[in-house]
């Protein structure tokens, strides 16, 4: 099996949760205070993924090509946010949710390169970092799925869609894989950094922002931390 084959097996596991996802959706959208506790499960684990897997990673190479690094991940997902922004105003008011399917698009290619950096370092980082990838996807293929049903589109689309996306995250990981297999350590070191900050954004100004539209409850306050200690006795397990 070759490294790409291996890698692309390794991450199917987000294409089964986008169909899972999508199922779900397509049955029964969940509910507001349903969907917040399900981002902050997910946004625990993705936080725990980069407090002990990639910052861990980070203390072992050179401070300023990390330093450099946090700062270039910063500048790219504040241009990123910024594009985002424009394009869901741009499709506003319009009944298909085009906006929401290109900013799910973008937020997958994004995960791959993370995840594609996190394999760079390790195998088992890769690993575990595809655990908490693998729940952010399950919530955005129900987010899109539901658009997609609220907006009446056929039903085989609120389905495919979700899947379709998610496959953006295997392909971007497999790319940066092979992009960074033979890079200097020190841009290496700068990437990682760039990959970190890109997992904590996620989690402050998406995951967050996101279950905080509805009213903060005991449950989904608990969640943040379950999903933080669910990765946390993985992570440690493995």
């Amino acid at each position: 099996m070759t490294p790409t084959q291996r890698l692309a097996l390794l991450t199917l596991p987000s294409v089964v949760a986008a169909s899972v996802g999508a199922g779900i959706a397509f049955v029964r959208p969940p509910g507001a205070r349903t969907t917040s506790v399900i981002q902050h499960f997910t946004a625990g684990i993705v936080f725990a993924a980069a407090a002990l897997e990639l910052l861990p990673e980070d203390r072992k190479r050179a401070l300023w090509p990390v330093l450099i690094g946090f700062g270039l991940g910063l500048s790219l997902m504040l241009g990123i946010k910024s594009m985002c922004n424009r394009l869901e105003k741009r499709f506003e008011g319009t009944e298909f949710p085009t906006g929401l399917i290109i900013v799910t698009a973008v937020d997958l290619v994004i995960d791959g390169l993370v995840l594609g950096i996190a394999f760079t370092a390790g195998e088992g980082t890769g690993l575990i970092l595809t655990v908490a990838l693998t729940l952010e996807v399950l919530f955005l293929s129900l987010a899109v799925s539901a658009a997609l049903s609220a907006a009446r589109a056929p039903k085989s689309a609120a389905l495919v869609v979700p899947i379709l996306l998610s496959m953006l995250l295997s392909i971007s990981a497999i790319a940066a894989t092979r992009l960074l297999a033979n890079i200097p350590s020190m841009y290496y070191s700068a990437l990682l950094g760039l990959g970190t900050v890109a997992l904590i954004y996620l989690v402050t100004e998406e995951l967050l922002t996101e279950a905080h539209e509805v009213e903060e409850t005991p449950l989904a306050t608990t969640a943040f931390f379950a999903g933080f200690i669910v990765f946390f006795v993985i992570e440690a397990s493995v």
